[in-house]
Order: C-alpha cells, then sequence, then structure tokens
C-alpha cells in the first residue's frame, strides 16, 4: 500500500496529517528537549548527574528527591543543595527538567498521610530547583488499582493542588492506569496543575495503546514523556518508536521528552549515548518529512 508523506499508519489505520499540521512540525518539533532521568544515569540526586548528562549531550535532567527522608525532610529539601543544584545546572548549561517525588515508592499517596507531606515539600523543592514538572509516582504496592483509590487520590491532590499552581509547579500522574483514568482523577482534582507524566513503557506493559492515548490526551494533558522499552535498546524492543515520535509530533508537544532507559551493555555513557542518537534521528526524518 503506497502512503503519501500527509499520511502515516496508527493501529493499522492510515490517518492523514493537515497541511498546516505538516507545516508546524519542524517548528514543534525544535522545542522538543530530549532529557534524561538521574537514577538511570545512577547518578540518584547527585550533582554529577547534570556533569554526565551534558557531557552525553542531553538537554535537561529529571531530578529526583529522594527516597531515604533525612529526619522529616526529604533529601533534596537543604536550601544551600539546591543553590548548588541551580548553580551547576547554570555552569553546565543544562535544564533541570523535573523532579521525582522518589519517596512516594514508600509512603503511598492512596493511603499514606505523610505521603501527602511529601508533596507539598516536594512542591517547594521543585520551585528552589526552577523546575517546572514534579513526577508522582503510583507503583507497586502504591499502584492505583481501584475507583475508589483514584477517586482518594483526586481528592488528596485537589487539596494539594492550589499550593502547586501558586509555585508554578505541575503535578504530574505517573501509573499503570489508562489515560481516561488518569483524566478521572485530573476532573476529580479539578485544577490545571495536574497533568499526565505519560510514560511509554509502563503503558505498553500495562497493554494500553499508546499511540490511541497519546493522541487523546493530546498536548494539553500531557505535561512530560519518559521514552523506554524495558531492557531493550530504543528501537530493538516491542514499542515502535518512529510512530511514538511521530504521535508527539502531530500533538504538538513540545516539552521535555526524558530517557528513562536502561544499559544492556553495562556502559552508562555509551547506551545513553546511543539511545539519545536514535531519538534524535527519529526527530529529524520527521523534521525533514
Amino acid at each position: 500500500m503506497s502512503i503519501s508523506r500527509r499520511c502515516f499508519l496508527q493501529s493499522g489505520t492510515v490517518l492523514c496529517a493537515s497541511p498546516a499540521i505538516l507545516a508546524a512540525r519542524p517548528k514543534l518539533l525544535g522545542k522538543l528537549k530530549i532529557g534524561v532521568t538521574d537514577w538511570n544515569l545512577r547518578q540518584t540526586g547527585k550533582l554529577e548527574a547534570l556533569s554526565l548528562a551534558a557531557a552525553l549531550g542531553f538537554e535537561g535532567v529529571e531530578v529526583s528527591l529522594g527516597r531515604k527522608p533525612e529526619g522529616d525532610r526529604l533529601p533534596l529539601s537543604d536550601a544551600g543543595f539546591q543553590r548548588r543544584y541551580v548553580a551547576e545546572a547554570k555552569r553546565r548549561k543544562i535544564g533541570i527538567a523535573g523532579t521525582c517525588l522518589d519517596i512516594l515508592h514508600v509512603n503511598y499517596l492512596k493511603s499514606d498521610k505523610l505521603g501527602q507531606k511529601w508533596v507539598a515539600d516536594g512542591i517547594l523543592a521543585t520551585k528552589n530547583l526552577k523546575a517546572r514538572v514534579m513526577l508522582l509516582p503510583f507503583f507497586g504496592q502504591g499502584a492505583l488499582k481501584s475507583h475508589a483509590e483514584m477517586d482518594y487520590v483526586g481528592d488528596v491532590l485537589r487539596e494539594l493542588a492550589p499550593e502547586a499552581q501558586k509555585a508554578g509547579v505541575v503535578l504530574a500522574l505517573e501509573n499503570t492506569i489508562s489515560a481516561e483514568d488518569n483524566v478521572r482523577i485530573m476532573d476529580r482534582a479539578r485544577s490545571k496543575a495536574l497533568l499526565v507524566y505519560y510514560d511509554v513503557g509502563n503503558s505498553t506493559n500495562a497493554g494500553f495503546d499508546i499511540l490511541k492515548e497519546m493522541r487523546w490526551l493530546g498536548k494539553d494533558r500531557i505535561c512530560q514523556i519518559h521514552l523506554k522499552d524495558g531492557r531493550n535498546y530504543l528501537g530493538d524492543g516491542q514499542i515502535d518508536f518512529p510512530a511514538v515520535m511521530q504521535t508527539i509530533a502531530d500533538i504538538g508537544y513540545t516539552g521535555f521528552a526524558n530517557l528513562e532507559t536502561s544499559s544492556p551493555s553495562g556502559s552508562i555513557e555509551n547506551d545513553m549515548r546511543r539511545n539519545l542518537q536514535y531519538v534524535r534521528g527519529l526527530v529529524e526524518q520527521i523534521r525533514k518529512g
């Protein structure tokens, strides 16, 4: 079957992009930034993540706020360390793509009141790090498994969202539930400060059609994206990354897409560089049409 450059395949269906979308695509992709998680660099919560990411050619680092509290504070709550982090990012000419409230892997927001405190503390830490997005993870025993749990989380975040909005911080839902259920939580919270952190690997593993979901959510409900495919190099696993990057372009998403990729060879530098070059190559192909 012959498909023109204005059309592409999605879930076995030929869809056509309008001339306006095609014309805007190079400009929009020019604003897309590729970052990396500090934990996949094996530099969790460390300043060294910035220098390594910059040396590898990334445009930003997603920073873990830590899982082990220091007394009643998050590991990255120290104001002096936050200032050093911001200064180091400026010196390395690399952005702080966002933060991850990693401690929610321990104190589950769906059931632990302490989780609410950590969200409030994380908002301030994220603001002080001059980041815009704070990832709220819901995995393992903290995963959302019922509408009752989703509604509870939505109610909790309704109380916390005004503080986030005042600070200029987006609370980002990352989990294993559907796009529709994520929007259920957002609707319950009733705040523009709550959006979806779309992880193509997690959603693929959960059995969802990631291309359909990203298009349905659109750029206005996705605040950040994780790119990964299990323990594989990007492009070598089950996920169709050319189609993923095409979808990102077509919905007009222009924020950070962060690599949360493993290291099959054992060399963080070589494997991260390989995955980064692969993604940048796909972006360049789309720009050229």
